[in-house]
């Protein structure tokens, strides 16, 4: 089984339904969806979307055991998950894909600002070590008590801690070029859902997985 928790946000609901479908209709092994929505620590906090500090909480969510993804809900994974899942590494706490760039976006959806910071959407999908000893750090009053900067940047591990996934499992639309053989579309400045993003780069790709959730219902 795959523990997959997936970043929700009232305000593009329709982003994670779409998100799941992608990953169904690929999948070859068995998947558990845990939507991550605002209660609790992310209501205390301010942020651009209602997810933003919740993923912090996986590894306790999962009770410190085995592994398990997160991700954000605005993409559109277009390859098996197992894949991805294929490359847990244990030397490792977490694993992500290591951007290295600085937006041409100032504004992203519904206005938010867009600004450059160190290891910047490395959080947006994180292929976690829940039982690593250094997740144990994570606790739920931890995590309410602990900067944006600080957990973003995973400043809880060591450099060494932090494993490298492949690019295109975490590709940024509109901030990287246009690539067709990405595995996972990461719609970070904006959604198809949103009608300033309904046709950007790769917005095919999304509204594909949109039409598959009404696929064999009556009109």
């Amino acid at each position: 089984m795959i523990d997959l928790f997936v970043g929700f946000d009232q305000r593009e609901a329709i982003a994670y339904h779409a998100f799941c479908q992608s990953v169904i209709s690929r999948t070859s092994r068995p998947v558990r969806f845990t939507p991550l929505v605002a209660h609790g620590i992310d209501g205390k906090r301010n942020g651009s979307n209602a997810f933003i500090y919740s993923r912090f909480m996986v590894p306790f969510l999962n009770s410190y055991k085995g592994w398990a993804i997160y991700a954000d809900g605005d993409m559109i994974c277009r390859e098996d998950i197992a894949k991805l899942w294929a490359m847990r590494d244990e030397r490792y706490a977490v694993m992500v894909v290591q951007h290295d760039y600085r937006t041409v976006h100032k504004k992203k959806y519904l206005g938010n600002k867009n600004e450059d910071y160190p290891r910047k959407n490395w959080s947006s999908l994180i292929l976690w070590n829940c039982e690593h000893s250094a997740n144990r750090r994570l606790t739920p009053d931890a995590v309410s008590g602990l900067s944006n900067e600080f957990l973003h940047r995973f400043n809880w591990l060591h450099d060494g801690e932090i494993g490298e996934l492949p690019l295109t499992w975490n590709w940024l639309v509109l901030e990287y070029p246009m690539n067709e053989y990405a595995q996972l579309y990461h719609y970070t400045i904006g959604t198809p859902c949103f009608k300033d993003y309904k046709d950007c780069t790769h917005a095919d790709m999304w509204w594909q997985e949109y039409k598959k959730l009404n696929e064999g219902i009556d009109d």
